[in-house]
């Protein structure tokens, strides 16, 4: 689907409607006018309309775009800019969607991790692309994204923002998209948290299962940051003569954001580390407890089977044999090398 706005400098207003609105070609476009063309979801033919003929860009450019729908095993493209006589071309990687929902998940309801697993995440990962010219910002994507929805949302509460171009509309959308990490960060510092007490408390293969969980997030949301960070960084250097000068300041307020959320991310990742290491000591420690217990079990049985032997051997002279109180005499003991091995293990601090 091909959704168009429009702000017409004559009049000053917004218009939003359907592709049938647009010029022939960006060429046809009104100096003053502003358009951000958004394909979602969008059909080859709807990108042979907009990529072939009305704003026709490099080959290398396409195929990027349509990567995802061409090449969809290998996955999403990852962040870049790009700069073109004509245009600039920029990728990002919104928040997966359900990410926060997995997040929320119990660990008793996760199943044990896999690759496959992994590899289809990769793969869902979503791409927004977008060329941007002096007048026309075109956005690609084909899953539906928040930050597209919510710059639209402003856009119609605040038509005369696109008069400021289609940098700065891009602007809003890097802003919205960068903004949905907070509380997927906030969650998953909050999860660790609680994980820690956990894993103290009762270590479990199902624990271990959802740490896994978390440093693939992590690591994938890292990965994407850290690309994402350095694309911001481009922008903001006043490298690309697209981006006006007085919109740099806006980029870089994202880029603000996005530095403190990436120091988060890298926090979380070696807290991740931290706790699996914890969790393999909390247990190999109640390995050890398990094994003074086995061991202390093993001590008293074998003393008690030393005295279960002399007095059961098969001989004609053998202690108390003939005696009322024998059978006593033996159980007492071996109940009293029991307590002696006991008070010997405490005495010197094994249990």
């Amino acid at each position: 689907m091909i959704s168009v706005h429009h702000w017409d400098a004559n009049s000053k207003t917004c218009n939003s409607g359907h592709h049938d609105r647009l010029p022939e070609t960006v060429a046809d476009i009104a100096s003053d006018d502003v358009w951000w063309i958004d394909l979602s979801a969008p059909t080859p033919e709807e990108e042979d309309f907009i990529f072939g003929k009305f704003f026709p860009v490099h080959s290398l450019t396409r195929e990027d775009i349509t990567r995802q729908r061409v090449t969809e095993d290998h996955g999403t493209h990852l962040p870049k800019v790009e700069e073109f006589p004509d245009y600039l071309f920029v990728i990002v990687n919104p928040l997966p969607p359900g990410l926060g929902k997995v997040l929320k998940t119990t660990p008793t309801e996760l199943p044990l991790p896999d690759a496959a697993e992994a590899r289809a995440r990769r793969t869902r990962r979503p791409q927004l692309s977008a060329v941007i010219n002096h007048r026309v910002l075109v956005t690609h994507h084909y899953d539906p994204l928040e930050c597209v929805t919510t710059a639209t949302s402003f856009l119609h509460r605040h038509a005369n923002a696109a008069e400021r171009g289609p940098d700065f509309l891009f602007h809003h959308i890097l802003d919205a998209m960068v903004d949905e990490y907070s509380p997927v960060v906030e969650q998953i510092a909050g999860r660790l948290d609680s994980l820690e007490t956990k894993i103290f408390r009762d270590p479990s293969p199902r624990l271990l299962a959802r740490l896994l969980r978390i440093k693939r997030i992590v690591t994938g949301l890292r990965k994407t940051l850290i690309l994402e960070r350095e694309v911001l960084a481009r922008l903001i250097r006043g490298e690309f003569a697209l981006v006006d000068e007085r919109e740099v300041v806006y980029y870089r307020n994202v880029y603000d954001h996005l530095v403190r959320y990436t120091e988060l991310i890298e926090a979380a990742r070696e807290m991740v580390s931290d706790l699996m290491e914890t969790h393999l000591s909390a247990v190999s420690t109640r390995l050890n407890q398990v094994m003074k217990v086995l061991t202390l079990i093993s001590t008293i049985g074998m003393v008690c089977a030393v005295i279960a032997g002399i007095y059961g051997m098969n001989f004609e002279h053998m202690p108390e044999l003939k005696w009322e109180y024998g059978y006593p005499m033996a159980i007492s003991m071996m109940a009293t090398a029991s307590i002696g091995v006991i008070g010997l293990a405490r005495w010197k601090k094994w249990i």
